[in-house]
């Protein structure tokens, strides 16, 4: 089946409520693989390169993920939804400048992933910024009809590949960390089978104080952590450079859920 009957599927699915476990199994054109980047010196931060490709793994059962498997030296750092569009702008062109590697949670919804598409699109195709399905507009999935709910996931995934050319399965993050039985049935249903949260939180999803952000990176940043941050307020644009410092000091290798596990997708 092309894009095209996928993507009107979706909707169809979105329309009647019904049908919706024959999405999982459903093809949908793939984006090209990312370019392997491990080779690629950071310039001037001295941050590790991602580990080789063929060091990745099979994603682990159960369909929730909040860490990283192992007992290594990654650390994979998640922003979400996309407020600002200058501070996306900032935190990718801080990737672009020191090497670091991210995956965001986008929210099609906000004018970021439209005002800053030119400078996130490389970054996206050499696989150093990996995307993921954040939902459409940021609702708590577990308020709304499963009708909702999937046009959530549908608009979100369809605005992702005509804007990036990616397709974001098999991750998703629910807004607020917010799902049960009847949203996991349904995402899985859609090929959104990991629902990805969180083990370490920068806590800016308000704003705080720049040395409150600093204490939680230096509390998180530790192997095998998910970190969850947030595109939407100013303050931790102005603390990169220590973000930085933390990750080099401890010798952690900043990787996209992509570097890690292996997909069918």
């Amino acid at each position: 089946m092309d894009r095209r009957h996928f993507l009107v599927g979706l909707s169809a699915l979105t329309l009647a409520g019904i049908g919706l476990t024959q999405c999982s199994s459903t093809a949908q054109p793939q984006a090209a693989q990312p370019t392997p980047v491990a080779a690629a010196q950071p310039r001037g931060a001295g941050l590790l390169p991602p580990p080789p490709r063929s060091a990745r793994v099979a994603l682990p059962g159960g369909g929730v993920l909040s860490t990283l498997p192992g007992n290594g030296d990654l650390l994979a750092l998640t922003l979400d939804d996309g407020v600002s569009s200058e501070v996306v702008r900032l935190y990718t062109q801080f990737a672009k400048d020191t090497g670091l590697r991210l995956t965001y949670f986008v929210n099609g919804i906000y004018r970021s992933w439209t005002d800053n598409r030119d400078l996130l699109r490389p970054l996206v195709d050499s696989g150093q910024i990996q995307l993921g399905n954040h939902t459409w507009s940021h609702p708590d999935l577990t308020t709304l009809p499963l009708t909702q709910v999937a046009e959530e996931f549908r608009r979100n995934h369809e605005f992702l590949w005509k804007v990036y050319g990616v397709d974001a399965r098999p991750y998703f993050r629910p807004p607020y960390g917010r799902h049960n039985a009847h949203v996991d049935k349904l995402s899985g249903d859609l090929g959104y089978t990991t629902t990805t949260m969180w083990s370490g939180d920068l806590k800016d999803h308000v704003v705080i104080p720049e040395a409150e952000i600093v204490k939680m990176a230096h509390q998180y940043f530790t192997p095998q952590t998910i970190v969850i941050g947030h595109l939407n307020h100013a303050p931790v644009t102005n603390i990169y450079g220590r973000l930085v410092e933390i990750i080099r000091d401890r010798r952690l290798r900043t990787v996209t859920l992509d570097d890690v596990f292996q997909t069918s997708i």
